[in-house]
């Protein structure tokens, strides 16, 4: 007789025991054409409550700097999406609010105490990302958050009590569209002073979408016909991030490089395949690199490529992750001050691959909070 599976249900209860949160999931899938809704259960203590209600609230922020960091009065944060539900005492029946299987269960296993919740995120938010801080920083980071907050107040707008609230961060994640087959290639010809023939570079890739792990193999065709030498060919992986809200800052960082001896003199032509390996384990502790969005004590990776639907403003994502393949070389001449910087770029994407039907999460997961196998839910 082979046994019944386990399902892992994240759980976590505010200090005075007075309400818990009980979510099968922490990662959502932002799959373009529509975005995984948020669900849980909360369990109340009524006689911790002393006739308070409760409410949950979903939240999106981005935050730019510090929580202490205000200037002139105007906090580096602000709040994407905020919306507040009250679950206690119920406005609507149970099963109103009860959408998916393992809701059912966790309210048939947990009493009459525990009460479902629902919530759908809006098609224009951002993914869960965040600037790696340098090892001396202290403080919150440059990131985008989301948030799961249950409470009990007289009214959702009073101050809430620490003691009487719990968080639960979860992650909004978006995986690789199918493949396409467009192949990604650039063609430049550059011409110098006092050479009469061009030199010619074609910079190419297998595909358009790389997985997290996976290496970047870069084909690079020269043609050099001019009388310059070509030398000291380096080959990089840049990753570009705007930060689009506030401040228009842009961090480009280099993720993955090769410096090499390879040399093109004058009248030859080279061809060769590059390998590039753009993993976070490369940049630990590189202030300014922007990682998918992590939960606590959990290994990440860098971030992904961001992928902006159409119809959705630019700005109110907060931060614009975006990756590309450049190729530099020296172009030398006879006499050493004749020298150029020659430079092409190739943008690529980076993303997780969209997991077989049924798996969902990114990588593996440690809960900071209690994780519950419930065995016989099922």
């Amino acid at each position: 007789m082979s046994s019944l599976p386990k399902h892992v249900v994240f759980k976590k209860i505010s200090r005075d025991k007075s309400v818990a949160v009980y979510m099968a999931k922490r990662d959502f899938v932002d799959h373009c054409d529509f975005v995984d809704p948020v669900d849980g259960v909360i369990v109340i203590d009524p006689a911790q409550l002393k006739g308070k209600k409760v409410y949950v609230m979903l939240s999106c922020t981005f935050r730019y700097g510090r929580q202490d960091m205000d200037v002139m009065g105007v906090a580096f944060r602000r709040d994407l999406f905020l919306v507040t539900r009250q679950v206690y005492p119920e406005l609507q029946d149970k099963e109103k609010l009860t959408h998916t299987k393992i809701q059912k269960k966790l309210l048939k296993k947990l009493g009459d105490n525990a009460f479902p919740f629902f919530f759908e995120f809006p098609d224009n938010l951002p993914c869960s990302v965040a600037l790696q801080p340098g090892p001396s920083d202290v403080g919150k980071k440059c990131a985008v958050e989301f948030e799961v907050k249950a409470f009990c107040a007289e009214h959702q707008d009073e101050k809430i009590d620490k003691q009487s609230s719990v968080r639960l961060s979860i992650r909004k994640i978006q995986f690789s569209p199918e493949n396409s087959k467009v192949v990604p290639v650039t063609e430049t010809t550059f011409e110098f002073l006092m050479s009469e023939k061009p030199l010619h570079i074609k910079l190419s890739l297998p595909k358009e979408t790389f997985y997290h792990g996976e290496p970047v193999k870069v084909n690079v065709e020269i043609t050099n016909s001019s009388s310059r030498n070509v030398k000291d060919i380096s080959m990089s992986v840049e990753q570009v991030t705007n930060v689009v809200l506030y401040s228009n800052d842009k961090y480009v960082k280099s993720v993955a490089k090769e410096d090499t001896t390879d040399s093109v003199p004058s009248g030859t032509s080279l061809k060769k395949d590059y390998t590039l390996y753009p993993l976070l384990a490369y940049n630990k502790d590189r202030r300014g690199i922007a990682l998918d969005g992590r939960l606590k004590h959990e290994d990440t990776n860098l971030a992904s490529s961001t992928i902006v639907k159409d119809e959705v403003l630019k700005e109110v994502q907060g931060m614009l992750v975006s990756y590309k393949v450049v190729l530099r070389m020296i172009a030398s001449g006879c006499v050493s001050v004749f020298y150029s910087e020659v430079s092409v770029e190739l943008p690529f994407r980076l993303m997780h691959p969209k997991p077989e039907p049924g798996i969902t999460g990114v990588c593996v997961c440690v809960c900071v909070c209690v994780c519950v196998c419930v065995d016989n839910l099922y």
